[in-house]
Parts: C-alpha cells; sequence; structure tokens
C-alpha cells in the first residue's frame, strides 16, 4: 500500500465515525418555522423568475421592432352595448373577440383589454376594427373605425375607445395611437 492509499482510507474512517456520531433529532415546531420562512421566500424567487420568463418570452416572441398592440377601452356604454370586436390588419382577420355580459361590465367601469399583440413588418398598414352589438333602442349595431399608419422600428401601439356622444345621442367609435 502506497501513503496516499492510507490517507484515503483514514479520512474515510473517520468520515465514517463523525456522520454515525451525529444522529437525528426529532423536528420540533420551532424548527418548521425556519424552514417555512424559507420555503415563502423560494416561493417569491419562482413568482419572480416566472414574471421575468414571461417577459422574456414576450420579447422573443414579439421584439420592439416588429411589435403592434392594441388596446380596447369604453366609456359609459349608454347608446351601445358591446357584442363582439374584430380586429384586422391589412383586410386580414387578426383577431375576434366575444364578450359576455361581466366583460362589458369591467371594461364600462374603466377597465381596459389587450386586444391583440402581434409581429408586423415595417411599413404602411391599415388597422380596422368592426363592433357588434346593440344600439339605440336595442336595434341591432355594427361599426366600423379605422386608421392607416407607418410602421417603423419602434413598437407601436393603439387604443380602440368607444365612448358616448350625448349631442348625437349614439355612441362614437375611435382609434387613437399611443
Amino acid at each position: 500500500m502506497n501513503v496516499r492509499t492510507i490517507f484515503l482510507s483514514i479520512a474515510l474512517w473517520c468520515m465514517a465515525g463523525f456522520s454515525a456520531a451525529q444522529s437525528p433529532e426529532p423536528v420540533s415546531v420551532q424548527d418548521n418555522q425556519p424552514i417555512a420562512k424559507q420555503l415563502q421566500a423560494l416561493r417569491k424567487e419562482l413568482v419572480e423568475l416566472n414574471r421575468d420568463l414571461f417577459v422574456l418570452e414576450e420579447d422573443l416572441l414579439f421584439p420592439s421592432s416588429t411589435q403592434v398592440v392594441v388596446y380596447l377601452s369604453m366609456d359609459v356604454g349608454t347608446y351601445f352595448k358591446l357584442d363582439s370586436v374584430e380586429l384586422r390588419i391589412d383586410d386580414k382577420v387578426v383577431d375576434h373577440y366575444l364578450y359576455t355580459e361581466r366583460q362589458v361590465d369591467a371594461l364600462n367601469r374603466g377597465g381596459v383589454q389587450r386586444l391583440h399583440i402581434g409581429n408586423l413588418a415595417q411599413g404602411e398598414h391599415q388597422l380596422t376594427a368592426f363592433f357588434t352589438g346593440m344600439g339605440p333602442k336595442d336595434r341591432e349595431y355594427k361599426q366600423a373605425t379605422a386608421i392607416t399608419f407607418s410602421k417603423g422600428s419602434d413598437a407601436k401601439a393603439f387604443e380602440l375607445i368607444i365612448s358616448d356622444s350625448t349631442s348625437k345621442q349614439q355612441a362614437v367609435f375611435s382609434v387613437v395611437e399611443l
């Protein structure tokens, strides 16, 4: 036997004796407190990591150089009860959304919905939104609004706004670039 083998044997024998001397003790309720705090901290880190991964995923899927986002908001809703929205970019349907009463109520109370997020090449484009619902005197109502815009290297964001016009006694549909 060489010296190295003897040294390793002694080290293993010492470690085996040391680990046998330390027997596990029963865990008390007080010992669980630090574990619970560590678990809570770990959960918090996991939520933060999940949020960061979501942001990175959006950046990868929708880089700012091609990103287009469309939001929808409503003001009052006395003259129009929203049923659906169809969104077209360059005469191609990119999104269609049907609303429940609860969703319409949330929009009437000031909520804003991210209706669409997507990629778009640079250049001239047209965004058109078709709104379907019930108009004044409970008649079916379909209205459109459109905007022509130039997409550059920056992200573009638009807000579709449904508001009431008391002077016209009807809903007004508009699109605003943010």
